[in-house]
Parts: C-alpha cells; sequence; structure tokens
C-alpha cells in the first residue's frame, strides 16, 4: 500500500524525525501535536485549556490538509503530565469533536516534548 506524507504549515512543522501525518489508504495517522504555535514554533502560554485548544487547533489543521476533519476520527489517545486535567480535556474536546466520538485513550504520563503538559494524536478514516 502507498504512504503519502501530509504536511501543512497551518500546523507545527514537526520537532523530530516523523511526519505531521502520513496516509495510507483511507487512514491517515495524526502524529501527536503539543500546544505550538505553528507560527513561532513556541509552546502557547496560559492555562491548560488554552494548551489544549492549541493542540486540537494542531490537529484540525493536519486533518484538513489530509482532506478531513476531526470528526473523520476513529481514535484519539490524549496524554497528560497532570491527569487532573482530564475534565478540561472532555469539556474543550466536545467543541471539536461531534457525536459519534472517537474511540479514545487518556494516559498519564511523567513528561512530554518542551515540557509541554498535553499532547494528542489520532487515526482518521477518509
Amino acid at each position: 500500500m502507498q504512504k503519502t506524507v501530509i504536511k501543512t504549515d497551518r500546523a507545527p512543522a514537526a520537532i523530530g524525525t516523523y511526519s505531521q501525518a502520513v496516509r495510507a489508504g483511507n487512514t491517515v495517522y495524526l502524529s501527536g501535536q503539543i500546544p505550538l504555535d505553528p507560527d513561532s514554533g513556541e509552546l502557547v502560554t496560559g492555562d491548560i485549556a488554552v494548551q489544549i485548544r492549541q493542540v486540537f487547533d494542531n490537529l484540525t489543521a493536519v486533518a484538513e490538509a489530509a482532506g478531513g476533519s476531526l470528526d473523520d476520527a476513529v481514535k484519539l489517545t490524549v496524554y497528560l503530565t497532570d491527569l487532573g486535567h482530564f475534565s478540561a480535556v472532555n469539556e474543550i474536546m466536545a467543541e471539536y469533536f461531534s457525536e459519534p466520538y472517537p474511540a479514545r485513550a487518556a494516559v498519564g504520563i511523567a513528561s512530554l516534548p518542551r515540557n509541554a503538559e498535553v499532547e494528542a494524536e489520532a487515526i482518521l478514516s477518509v
């Protein structure tokens, strides 16, 4: 199966050896997004809600570059350095996703790149 790399300037450039997303057939794998501003490449400042929204904005931009949207997500994984932010993820996720919601995991971890507090990745079926 042919793989196609998805890239957009509306989301942060990769900060490592990975693509923003890869399409294989009708499946698009969105790499994890941390709350980086796509213009400056710096972490957004503000409370956790600002950070979560930036993560979902970044995922939205990559999904759209792949010809889809977050409503095409079938699986979402959210990584949090503080699981106390779980309810904030739920509230803000409802602003970006429509029912039926994707399958999801929320994982508490010790740290993320650039000391971010939240990261999310998704799998789309488009």
